[in-house]
């Protein structure tokens, strides 16, 4: 039977070869773009067009017409393509645009046999040319999944959106476009870019997080925006790696809204290839792929786990996305063939329109129920790689309760993310995918101790809640400090009114505090001095391209200022530093971590609005907070917190205080 997909759904293979068959109603050319683990193309000869048909593994019509048929052998295709994407152009002197004919329809199917999967593609208005299809790899299978992506501007921009420059994109299409019309027309020789170029821009973010790719996205002239980009987001900047854009899951700059979840992924500065990633064991007869840990790209084997954890974050957000979409589109069928049968009068008198009714919910059920099946198929194979690679994560990656936390030693390297908690959504609340956001912080945190930020809050008493607030702040200040190597972070606080002194205790014993948690308003003054003085001494010798003429005084090391109850104990030009830190402090390695309540700094209006909108806002409590502009999740996110009761917390900050030592 065919899978008929919607935007978004993906469906395995069961072969290797496969037929490609193209149906619309207009000429169109046909193309392929092979990707690599960044969805960029993967290197010279990866595009197949009409003017160089033919690329490893497959070979496109040479011609527009309304229908065509490619053969695609995936065991043919370089290892380094994890993805093979199926392209529609319109031609010169044709429709001007896809909304004006029929939607075209694309089939994966066995060759010459019967089809696997289809996918018609609705919703296209302006887009001239349109990612259809996309063939992909995943834990050593293959797989298809409705993509739809569509571009105003043209195969140009489309090729610049898969990491060609733009100049070798207008003479690709342009070679593309004349080839198809005719021998006379084509020009005698295609330049090929060496190597893609990779497009610079902004997370999703979401990354850093699981900071180049953006994942497929409804058809618009452009792609989205990442989220990082980026995931989590989605950016980042490892050790071994060289630091990308930033892409965290946070708030979106320049909005007032929800902070969002970026898909951006880490860009790459290597030129020459990763080891390959380890294989899984073959898989019995019938069954799926099963899941190995570090099974994703990447120089070392926390990248690769990172990279794991992005995808399936990223598997996750397509599969629920197609469910809804599917759900809602059963919906308004459902609704269509009730309008449609009750339009008769005589029908709202007879027992027919009883009969209708009941059919058409029948039928809007059966839709929901094979969505939901497909749904529940996605989910047992994320949860079964969820158990094996979340045993096996870094301490940086995992949760608390992970036995890696009681190895001893001091890392040597900083790590290349870190977990601020768990992202799920009400269709699977059983399945958790770990938050990571990219490191060094490119984005400051906010963690909201307020009551009116979310209606888990408003359930929630003060006391317990901005308890909580400042235990999740402390327990993120020792991670940070836990997993990097001694001496690379310096934690400073200040706590004006000293309501935080009890969550603050085991820092404070452990001696791993820069100084004494900063109190009153000379407290607040003197740390926020010092922290702006650091700011502009390092921007200017790093301007100056003399960095070793630093004072002998200033503490090089990454600094995190925790500011707990903000406002309090602030005065204008208080505020005014910390602004300032909030904005140039990432860039010069100082890091801010506040613990507020926004409505209690309304006083100050609209002046601190940049402030809110820069940080990464969290939920001490789980909450569906975090927005997803790609597919329009609302993410539940859990803080990753110690076990009630565990001693994990005191463990490891005795072991940064021995480090120290």
């Amino acid at each position: 039977m065919t899978a008929e997909l919607v935007r978004g759904q993906n469906h395995p293979l069961s072969r290797n070869r496969v037929e490609i068959r193209v149906s619309a109603g207009t000429p169109v050319l046909a193309g392929a773009v092979l990707g690599d683990d960044r969805g960029r193309l993967s290197g010279p000869g990866s595009l197949a067009h009409p003017g160089a048909p033919r690329v490893p593994g497959l070979e496109v019509p040479v011609a527009a017409a309304a229908g065509h048929s490619i053969t695609v052998d995936l065991d043919a295709v370089p290892g380094a393509v994890h993805t093979v994407g199926v392209l529609l152009v319109l031609p010169p002197g044709g429709p001007s645009r896809f909304g004006a004919v029929p939607a075209p329809y694309v089939a994966v199917a066995a060759p010459g046999g019967t089809e696997l999967a289809g996918y018609t593609l609705t919703g296209l208005d302006a887009e001239t040319a349109v990612v259809a299809v996309e063939l992909y790899r995943r834990q050593g299978a293959w797989k298809v999944r409705a993509v739809g992506q569509g571009y105003a501007e043209g195969l140009p921009a489309l090729l610049a959106d898969h990491g060609m420059t733009a100049p070798d994109a207008e003479s690709v299409a342009a070679h593309a476009h004349a080839a198809a019309a005719g021998p006379a027309a084509a020009a005698p020789a295609e330049p090929v870019p060496a190597e893609a170029a990779p497009v610079t821009g902004p997370p999703c973010s979401a990354e850093s997080g699981p900071a180049a790719t953006h994942p497929p996205a409804p058809a618009t002239s452009a792609a989205l925006p990442p989220l990082s980009t980026p995931v989590v987001p989605r950016d980042p900047a490892p050790g071994p790696v060289p630091p990308p854009p930033p892409a965290a899951p946070g708030p979106a700059s320049g909005s007032d809204g929800p902070p969002t979840v970026s898909y951006a992924h880490p860009r790459r500065g290597r030129t020459e290839a990763p080891p390959p990633p380890p294989q899984a064991p073959p898989a019995l007869p019938g069954e799926p792929p099963r899941p190995v840990a570090g099974d994703a790209s990447g120089w070392s084997m926390d990248e690769r786990l990172y990279n794991q954890v992005w995808g399936m974050f990223e598997d996750l957000a397509r599969s629920v996305a197609a469910y809804r979409s599917a759900a809602d589109f059963a919906e308004s069928r459902m609704d269509r063939e009730l309008d449609a049968a009750l339009a008769d009068p005589r029908s709202r008198l007879s027992g027919s329109g009883d009969g209708a009714r009941e059919t058409a919910r029948a039928r809007r059920e059966e839709l929901v129920a094979q969505a939901r099946a497909v749904l529940d198929r996605d989910l047992a194979q994320l949860s079964a790689e969820v158990e094996v690679v979340e045993p096996v994560l870094p301490a940086a990656y995992a949760r608390w309760e992970n036995p890696v936390w009681h190895a001893a030693g001091t890392p040597q390297e900083a790590p290349l993310a870190l977990r601020l908690g768990d992202l799920s959504l009400p269709e699977c609340p059983g399945v958790r995918i770990p938050m990571l956001v990219r490191m060094p912080l490119e984005r400051g945190l906010w963690i909201d101790n307020g009551r009116t930020g979310s209606e888990a809050a408003m359930m929630a008493d003060t006391a317990p809640l901005r308890r909580a607030a400042m235990d999740m702040a402390v327990a993120h200040a020792v991670r940070l400090l836990a997993v990097h190597p001694a001496g690379r972070f310096s934690v400073q606080v200040i706590d004006a009114a000293g309501a935080g002194a009890e969550s603050l205790a085991p820092l404070v014993r452990a001696g791993v505090l820069t100084g004494p948690p900063a109190s009153g308003a000379a407290g607040v003054t003197e740390v926020l001095a010092r922290l702006t003085r650091r700011v502009d001494l390092v921007q200017m010798a790093v301007r100056a391209g003399a960095p070793e003429d630093l004072p002998p005084d200033l503490d090089t090391s990454e600094q995190l200022l925790i500011v707990h109850d903000f406002p309090h104990g602030f005065d204008d030009r208080s505020v005014t530093q910390l602004r300032y830190l909030a904005d140039e402090g990432p860039g010069t390695g100082v890091h801010l971590l506040m613990v507020a309540d926004r409505d209690e700094a309304a006083a100050y209006g609209p002046l601190l609005d940049p402030l809110w909108r820069s940080l990464m806002r969290l939920s001490p409590v789980p909450d569906n907070h975090l927005a997803d502009p790609w597919v329009g999740h609302a993410w539940t996110f859990e803080a990753a917190l110690p076990p009630v009761g565990s001693l994990v917390l005191e463990r490891a900050l005795e072991r940064i205080a021995e480090g120290r030592r």
